[in-house]
Parts: structure tokens; sequence; C-alpha cells
């Protein structure tokens, strides 16, 4: 009898502090903000949000996180079903995508009323990926580009004074360190079920990727065949193994034993180093730029972007969202929650970022990264870059023949945007 009384008390208790929530929620008259943040970034940002909220205390933000796996679909399904957010953080590939689907409001007014958020403090390829035509739909969050992560010890062993800086210095070291490691060991690691190692190379051609206005690929232009002779020639001279990331057991483990002593990876791989290699270890690796063919080379922006939705009825708070979430002062908290890099350059005069030796690089790298195509194939182009670039990697195919290849897939998967475009049903992405 005395237990049921107490799991009689217990279930009014909660009733009770359900009754009260649900008055609590019924007497809040906040406007209220839904904010869609995909992966980890969308768990992490929530640290901030009580800060926006205090300064704005009109304003609730209910945040919901996506996983990254299925964002896109998500999206996309909230776009048919008009259930669309009012601020969202996507994908910077998919800017085009969404303002072509007419769902992304202009930005520009809205800017040039916010002396806060100068667009010449944004590092340009990063900005430039969120402007479609000479329409501003989408602002950096954060930005990340591809540049190598190297061993200075071995690369000393080999005889290599400085990081190269161009191609040809690249392929010196790879060659030297080749000799001084042996047959089984390594180079460099370019994974192979990455599109990023082959695409970054790419992207540094002074001719676009694709031609006439998004309509067809441009892979047999000269500048992409150098870098499709350049990646074949790190493979075929076993400076890298033929593999893929799901290939090597641990990628920190091995490059901490030297199984390889270059390895094109992202800013997210600085605090996995650090926090993966031993203690004797973490003197002998850092960052470098990515080399190009006469110097540092160009890189891929990528990272995320805050856009608002056209359809949302709290467009004015939601802005207000973006702003503060935009402000050096917590891009750089949110740097020391992720890892993130600030796509404002200002935010990068911090102590945490100006000092942190293993960020330099990364810092340098962004003043040259470029945006990817704008259309909204890119990314099914991508993937046909990692797949033809296997082929390339395992000698299946020559260089001509990947060009080749590459142009007539992009030209498929390209086929009804052309037809959209020549029939004028639709805008097009420069």
């Amino acid at each position: 009898m005395r237990a049921t009384l107490r799991t009689i008390a217990a279930l009014a208790a909660i009733a009770g502090v359900a009754l009260l929530s649900s008055c609590k929620r019924d007497n809040d008259r906040r406007e209220v903000v839904r904010f869609w943040a995909m992966g980890y970034e969308g768990e992490v940002v929530a640290q901030l949000i009580p800060e926006f909220e205090r300064r704005n205390p009109g304003i609730r933000v209910e945040l919901q996180q996506l996983p990254i796996i299925s964002a896109h679909e998500k999206l996309l399904t909230a776009f048919a079903g008009d259930a669309l957010p009012d601020v969202g953080a996507i994908g910077n590939t998919w800017v085009s995508e969404f303002s072509l689907l007419d769902a992304l409001a202009p930005l520009d007014a809205r800017l040039a009323a916010t002396p806060t958020l100068q667009v010449t403090d944004y590092f340009q390829g990063a900005w430039d990926t969120g402007v479609i035509g000479a329409t501003v739909y989408a602002v950096p969050w954060y930005v990340e580009t591809r540049l190598p992560f190297y061993r200075r010890d071995l690369l000393a062993e080999a005889g290599i004074a400085r990081p190269p800086r161009t191609w040809a210095e690249w392929k010196v070291a790879m060659a030297a360190i080749k000799r001084e490691v042996g047959p089984n060991r390594y180079a460099a690691l370019f994974p192979l079920n990455e599109a990023e190692p082959l695409l970054n190379l790419g992207i540094q051609s002074p001719e676009p990727l694709l031609r006439d206005n998004g309509r067809y690929g441009n892979f047999r232009s000269p500048g992409f065949k150098r870098a499709l002779t350049f990646y074949r020639e790190v493979f075929t001279n076993h400076w890298a193994p033929v593999a893929s990331n799901t290939q090597i057991a641990n990628v920190w483990n091995e490059f901490g034993r030297g199984y390889f002593s270059f390895y094109v990876n992202g800013p997210w791989n600085i605090a996995e180093f650090r926090n993966r290699l031993p203690p004797q270890l973490q003197s002998t690796w850092m960052t470098m730029p990515l080399p190009g063919e006469n110097g540092p080379g160009a890189s891929v922006a990528g990272g995320a972007s805050f856009v608002v939705f056209r359809k949302s009825p709290h467009a004015d708070a939601s802005w207000r969202l973006i702003a503060y979430l935009s402000e050096p002062d917590v891009q750089v908290r949110f740097h020391a929650l992720t890892g993130n890099l600030p796509p404002r350059r200002s935010a990068w005069n911090a102590a945490s970022l100006a000092n942190d030796v293993y960020a330099r690089a990364f810092r340098d790298q962004l003043e040259r990264a470029r945006p990817a195509p704008k259309v909204p194939e890119w990314e099914r182009i991508a993937n046909e870059i990692k797949l033809v670039g296997e082929q390339l990697a395992n000698g299946r195919v020559s260089v001509d023949e990947a060009a080749a290849e590459l142009d007539r897939r992009a030209d498929a998967i390209l086929e009804k945007r052309r037809w959209m475009l020549d029939h004028h049903t639709v805008g097009a992405a420069p």
C-alpha cells in the first residue's frame, strides 16, 4: 500500500512538472526562430544561443540538429512540404541548388544595413560561395580547405630543407623521401575514396572546371590535364599507396610511424594529431600551404554558410541571429569549441588562432581558396572525379582518357541543366 502511495505521489509530481512546463511555454511570448544546423556544429552551437537570447530578450531560438548524412535530403523534403525553418546552416555547395529552387532570401539589403558585417573582412573564396550571379544568398559560418600535414623530421632525414612550394619541388621531396623510407613505406597519402586530393590540384587550373556557363565539363583543358598528370605521377612512382582511407588501419597512427610523410586533409586533423600522436612525436609534424604549379596553389573553399529561407515569417529575427553568430569574438569561441576555421580575417587576430602554429598554413591557404563550380549538380560531378581519379591512380586509364571520361560524365549529368538554360526555364549560376 505504501509503495502504491509512493508511486501515485511520484506520478503526481511528474504531472505537476509537465503542467508547469506547459504553462511556462504558453506564457512565453517571445518570437520563435527555428534554426537548423547540421552535424557536430549543430550540437555545439547550442552553447552560443543563451548569450544571443540574453541580448535579444524578445527572441527564442528553437535549434534542431540535422545528421550530416541526411541533412540534404531533410532540407529538400522540408522544401517540398513547405516546412523549411526560418534560418539554416547549409553546405556551401548547396547554395546554388536552393537558390535555384527560390528557397533562399536575398541578403544584399540586410548586409548593407549591418555595418558589423563587412564583406571585405571575409576571405574572398569563402564569401564567393554564397554569391549567385550578382546576389548574396549566404553568409559563411565556418570555412575549411585542404592542405598537407607533413613530417618535418622525415623530410629532414631525406635531405629536404624546407617544405615544397611548387609541384616540381613537391615531386623532388616525394622522390627523396621514397628513396629514404624504402619499398614498404611511402612519401604521401592521397586517399582514393576522396575527391579532394585531385580536386584541389585541379582547381588550381587557370581554366574553369566547367565551361559555357556550367553547361559542359572542362576537364580536357590544359590546366586540368596538368593536374591529372601530376596526380598520376604520384602513384606510378609509388610515392603514394594505391589505397583509400578505409584501407589504412589508422591514418593518425600510420602518420606517426612514418608510413607516409605528407597527408592532404582538413583543419579538424589539427586536434586529431594533437590528441592521437604521442608526446615524443608532437614536435615532428607541421602543416604547410598546398603547393601549386608555380608557387603556393589554390584550393577549394568548403564549409557551411547561413541562409534565411524565403518564406520565413521571422526574417528580421533570423538575421539578428546570423549577425550575432558572425561576430568575430563569437567565431573565435566557436573555433575553440569545434576547431572549425573562422571565415573572417579579423577573427584570426585572436591569440588562440594567431599563436597556433598549425593553423597558420590554413590562414595563408584561405587567401587562395576558391569556390567550387556553382551548379546544383556539382557534388555528383565531384563524385565522378573521385571515381575516375581512382582509375587513373590504378593505371586503368591514361591522362587523356581520364580527362575525356570526366567530360563525358559531367556532360551527361549537366544535360538537364543545358536544356533548362536553353529553354530559359531557370536562372543560371555563373
